[in-house]
């Protein structure tokens, strides 16, 4: 029971059952944000925050993790305005985590030259343009335009599969020279 209320604060005022629906909304909206979905990150840290008393520990770790996920989601100012609440939350770890991140969130942005960045392309459309890409590059080819090289498939059974001379030569050769290190070996 103690370890519940240091959990909860000093009002103590939430539910057990309350308590593990937060835990679980937390875990899953940390899975999230380590996953890159930071939609439903926020989604479900907001909903965990609703359950607990912001001031305990555990109410202002779930708020860190929200103040990332919301500069994650592109929701840089709500991040600062939650930073600016919990720079005076009552315990020691989260306000100094909360000034930390808010250091970090009002530094200016850095211009970085196109040069250094990379473009990553969404592979989760893959499968969908898969017929399209296939569709392009005969069109391309058909229209006389020299478009990228597509694998062709070989027959095997018109591939030559007589044995070549040289195999055997370097068989021989390299016994012979495996036979002469141990000779010399010994």
């Amino acid at each position: 029971m103690f370890k519940k209320q240091r959990l909860l604060g000093r009002g103590g005022s939430v539910n057990s059952e309350s308590l593990e629906i937060a835990k679980t909304r937390y875990q899953t909206g940390r899975v999230a944000f380590e996953g890159g979905q930071y939609r439903e990150a926020v989604e479900n840290l907001e909903k965990a925050s609703a359950l607990l008393d912001r001031n305990s520990r555990l109410g202002g770790e779930v708020l860190l993790w929200l103040v990332t996920a919301y500069e994650a989601a592109g929701r840089t100012e709500d991040a600062i305005a939650l930073c600016e609440q919990l720079k005076r939350h009552p315990h020691l770890e989260t306000s100094k985590e909360a000034k930390r991140l808010h250091y970090i969130l009002k530094a200016p942005r850095l211009q970085r030259p196109k040069e250094w960045m990379t473009q990553i392309p969404d592979l989760g459309t893959i499968p969908d343009n898969e017929g399209k890409i296939r569709l392009a590059v005969k069109v391309t080819k058909s229209s006389g335009q020299q478009g990228p090289k597509v694998p062709e498939f070989v027959d095997l059974s018109q591939v030559n599969t007589r044995d070549n001379r040289f195999i055997w030569l370097a068989l021989i050769a390299s016994g012979l020279t495996v036979a002469g290190l141990v000779w010399y070996s010994l």
